[in-house]
C-alpha cells in the first residue's frame, strides 16, 4: 500500500472489493537499517496506542535512535490519527520494535490517543479514558482487511498489554507495581473489530 493504494495491478486484481484507503508512505530515516524478513513469516498484527497527545510527538519518538549499534529506534509500522488518516513508517517486510517477543512474525499498528501520558508509570495516574475515534477504528478495521487480504499468512491479533504483561515499581511509589503496557486499554473496540475481520485474537 502506498499514497491511494499502492499496490500494483495484479495484486490489486487479486483483491476482494475492498473500499479505498489512502496510505500515506512516510519511512522513518532509519528504516533500512531495520532487518528484512520473508512477507510469509508475518502471521500476527500487533494494535498499539502511541500514549502522546499526537501524532508529530509520536514520530519523534519514532525516529529516536535507542539502538546504537543498529542506529534504530522504536515504532510501529503503521499509524492511524484521530482524524482515521492512516502512515506507514515502516514497510511490512522490515521488522519494526515494537512488541518484545514478537517483533520477527508481527505488523505494529499504533493508534494515537493520549493514553497515560505523560506519567506512565505512576500508580495513580494508570486510567486510559480516552475513546478512540470512529474513524480510527473504522481505518484500522478497513486496513486490517486489506493487510489479511494481501498477506495469507496473518493469523492472529493482540494487543500490546496482551503480549507484554510485565510489572515494574510505579515511579511514584516503589511499593506498589503497575503494567508497563496497557495498551491498547480498556477503551479499545475488540468486538467490534474481531467481528469485522477474520483475524483470532492471541493471548498467550
Amino acid at each position: 500500500m502506498g499514497s491511494g493504494t499502492g499496490l500494483n495491478a495484479s495484486i490489486r486484481a487479486m483483491l476482494p472489493d475492498l473500499p479505498p484507503l489512502p496510505v500515506h508512505i512516510d519511512p522513518l530515516p532509519y528504516e533500512a537499517r531495520l532487518d528484512s524478513r520473508p512477507r510469509d513469516q508475518v502471521d500476527l498484527v500487533v494494535i498499539h496506542c502511541t500514549e502522546v497527545p499526537d501524532l508529530a510527538m509520536a514520530r519523534r519518538y519514532g525516529e529516536q535512535v535507542l539502538y546504537p549499534a543498529s542506529g534504530t529506534g522504536n515504532s510501529g509500522h503503521y499509524y492511524i490519527d484521530r482524524d482515521g488518516s492512516v502512515l506507514q513508517y515502516v514497510a511490512f517486510d522490515r521488522i519494526a520494535h515494537h512488541t518484545r517477543g514478537y517483533n520477527p512474525r508481527s505488523i505494529g499498528i499504533e493508534l494515537v490517543n493520549t493514553g497515560r501520558y505523560p506519567n506512565w508509570l505512576a500508580a495513580d495516574h494508570q486510567a486510559m479514558d480516552e475513546p478512540y475515534t470512529d474513524a480510527q477504528i473504522d481505518s484500522l478495521i478497513r486496513l486490517l482487511q486489506r493487510l489479511q487480504a494481501e498477506q495469507p499468512s496473518l493469523r492472529f491479533v493482540a494487543g500490546h498489554e496482551d503480549l507484554d504483561t510485565t510489572q515494574v515499581e510505579a515511579t511514584d511509589d516503589a511499593s506498589r507495581m503497575v503494567y508497563r503496557k496497557r495498551d491498547p486499554g480498556p477503551l479499545f473496540p475488540w468486538a467490534q473489530v474481531l467481528h469485522a475481520v477474520k483475524l483470532e485474537r492471541l493471548q498467550p
